[in-house]
């Protein structure tokens, strides 16, 4: 059998925490000199540098067309361009990294940088918001729960939600729809039709896939540097044999053990995480949220400088997480991301390696708000606790469609059945012959 290490006893923590002891005097509980390392450095961290991201051509609610004026504008389907619905002029948002600089500089971030749209949500945010029609001066109500644009009552301008808001509802960039309803649609067929023969009857007899809904679902996307430490323990293979005789008999074998260490510096780019607290509920008893990280990736690279007539016609979410809800998550991806980083050099130990310690150090991180394309198909499944809320989704952007299709438990239990007669009968015409 192999040879192992002896186990050995974890390092001694350092000293306990301040509130051991009181402070000395005229020193200030607080006094970062008397933290333990990682509250110091949190406390001497310079607060999080912003980005303004704001769309200053867009004034007073309105989103005009740059050649007539007219607030009749939407998005062309299937492109990133947006349409005059009066003169008919076409043109191309700007793109978010283009406009302020955001795909660069990712091996030279420090601290933490924030997009303007990604600023915390104030406590007290309200959904309702005000604006005055830069037409004619009426006062318009929009709910941003709901919808990001409006139509003044009357003079008939379209005012959208343009300026930064302290709820979350207005992102730094959008990413445009690519794929059309119809293309859904039949994907979302395609992809039921594979699986129909186990499929539960009363979600086959109420399968409507045109009630298909386009949302613009709210994510941050993160630039990061960082590095990471792995220590563990290697094993090459040497030896390999068999002791023992009859049900006695055992394979066993000899490895060279190592103590391995790697250290690797790298860089994410474009690192797209879910900031709603809802859509984060992965809880497979209730519903299949999960389908949607069964999409990715998004082509975030192309997404555009807010504008809120692209959300016409469209459902949103509003972002209720900010940076600090979501660090945690962006540490454990980076942890993944280094140990892929580190696999390849770690090859020629053929019976693998056992990471005993890992470290991640973030040194730098950029934060900005993003609405993401998807198309949902959503069927309720009665059952205990309320049932199961099953979903289909397309990405808004490749057509990838993942989805989860209630099932006949009897059907599979007969296909099962089946299967192992068959299994069964093919065996004893082997051993007959």
């Amino acid at each position: 059998m192999a040879s192992r290490p002896p186990s050995r006893a974890t390092a001694p923590t350092g000293p306990g925490s301040p509130q051991d002891m009181p402070p000395a005097p005229g020193q200030h509980p607080l006094d970062p000199g008397t933290m333990p390392q990682p509250i110091r450095d949190e406390l001497l961290a310079p607060d999080p540098a912003a980005i303004d991201t704001a769309s200053k051509e867009l004034r007073d609610g309105l989103n005009p067309c740059p050649r007539c004026g007219s607030t009749e504008v939407r998005h062309r389907p299937g492109s990133d361009r947006l349409i005059c619905l009066y003169c008919r002029h076409e043109w191309a948002a700007t793109r978010v990294e283009e406009a302020f600089g955001l795909g660069e500089g990712i091996a030279e971030l420090r601290g933490t940088q924030v997009a303007s749209g990604a600023r915390d949500i104030a406590a007290d945010a309200k959904s309702l918001r005000s604006y005055k029609c830069g037409g004619c001066g009426a006062e318009v109500v929009i709910n941003t729960e709901t919808a990001m644009t409006a139509r003044c009552h009357w003079c008939r301008h379209v005012l959208g939600v343009n300026e930064q808001i302290d709820n979350g509802a207005v992102p730094d960039a959008v990413l445009p729809f690519h794929i059309t309803k119809d293309d859904a649609v039949a994907r979302i067929r395609q992809f039921v039709g594979k699986r129909s023969l186990f499929a539960l009857k009363a979600f086959k007899d109420g399968f409507t896939p045109e009630n298909v809904v386009g949302v613009y679902l709210p994510y941050m996307v993160v630039d990061a540097r960082g590095n990471a430490d792995a220590t563990g323990v290697g094993e090459i293979e040497t030896r390999r044999y068999t002791r023992g005789e009859g049900k006695n008999k055992q394979t066993v074998y000899d490895a060279d053990v190592w103590r391995v260490q790697r250290h690797v510096d790298f860089t994410v780019d474009d690192l797209a995480l879910e900031s709603s607290a809802e859509r984060g509920k992965l809880d497979t008893r209730s519903n299949t949220h999960n389908v949607i990280n069964t999409i990715l990736p998004f082509d975030t690279k192309n997404a555009v400088k807010w504008n809120a007539s692209y959300l016409v016609g469209y459902s949103s979410e509003k972002r209720d997480r900010d940076v600090q809800h979501l660090m945690p998550r962006v540490q454990e991806q980076m942890l993944a991301i280094a140990r892929s980083r580190m696999q390849p050099s770690v090859q020629r130990y053929d019976r693998g390696v056992r990471w005993e310690r890992e470290r991640m150090d973030l040194k730098g991180t950029r934060w900005v708000s993003m609405y993401l394309p998807v198309w949902l198909y959503a069927y309720h499944q009665p059952g205990p606790g309320g049932g199961l809320l099953h979903y289909i989704a397309v990405n808004g952007r490749t057509g990838e469609t993942m989805g989860s299709v209630p099932v006949q438990p009897w059907k599979l239990l007969l296909a099962a059945l089946s299967l192992g007669t068959v299994v069964e009968a093919l065996a004893l015409w082997i051993i007959a012959r």
